[in-house]
């Protein structure tokens, strides 16, 4: 099956293109282009350089967040058009899943941490719901977007007292945070930022397990409200 995964929840975007668990051609965005015209052009690139045509995509995988609300909208937009056109289905899936989804410790239960500046930090815990190969994941309570402290307190609270492990692209601000704040020790584990063979590998997944949606339910997954909906007053 071939798969063409984006990740535009960040400055640093990506694109992949895989047949089934093999990535064929992986690239990150160049951060100072706007959304819109380096997405075209990164997928452009991707598919050319493996010899694949949008037409020959079997299944569309996109990050639905969290992440940039003009980044999030443009890839959903994006994926919606084509699997419209070409008649696909879609996986939309957490960018913190991606992130999960490249633990490279043993240990089941994964805290998914990533920046959402602002000093906040967008978080998810998950425990692996099969052998790890199978990239399936469980969420334990919600994604949330916290104050650094208070993300920590979030996920010892929900891992009621087992262990975990940290992966990040917040590396920095999470190691901080943890010495700071946390009441006892985790590993922690820098996450690759380039996301999208990790969403391709759980839109696969998804896809032999029957969990595959279309354009109408395409949906994102802000986490955060917008600064319109924060600011808004009512007459």
């Amino acid at each position: 099956m071939k798969i063409l995964a984006i990740d535009t929840t960040s400055p640093s975007g990506s694109v992949a293109l895989l047949e089934d668990r093999a990535v064929l051609r992986a690239m990150a965005s160049a951060a100072e282009q706007s959304y819109s015209s380096r997405l075209q052009q990164d997928v452009e690139r991707v598919i050319v350089g493996a010899g694949v045509g949008l037409p020959q995509v079997e299944l569309f995988a996109v990050a639905a967040g969290p992440g940039s609300f003009t980044g999030v909208r443009v890839g959903l937009a994006a994926v919606k058009a084509w699997a419209e056109v070409y008649k696909r289905p879609v996986a939309a899936v957490s960018a913190l899943e991606a992130i999960a989804a490249q633990v490279e410790s043993h240990i089941p239960m994964i805290a998914a941490i990533t920046d959402a500046h602002r000093g906040q930090l967008f978080a998810g815990l998950y425990t692996r719901a099969g052998a790890p190969e199978t990239l399936h994941f469980s969420q334990l309570g919600e994604d949330v977007v916290l104050p650094a402290a208070e993300c920590m307190a979030y996920l010892f609270q929900h891992a009621a007292g087992k262990a975990f492990v940290i992966r990040t692209t917040a590396t920095e601000m999470v190691r901080a945070a943890a010495a700071a704040s946390a009441p006892r020790a985790v590993p922690i584990e820098t996450a690759d930022p380039l996301l999208a063979p990790a969403i391709g590998l759980l839109a696969l997944s998804r896809a032999q397990r029957g969990e595959l949606g279309d354009a109408l339910t395409l949906d994102a997954h802000y986490v955060r409200r917008s600064d319109a909906e924060l600011l808004w007053k009512p007459n």
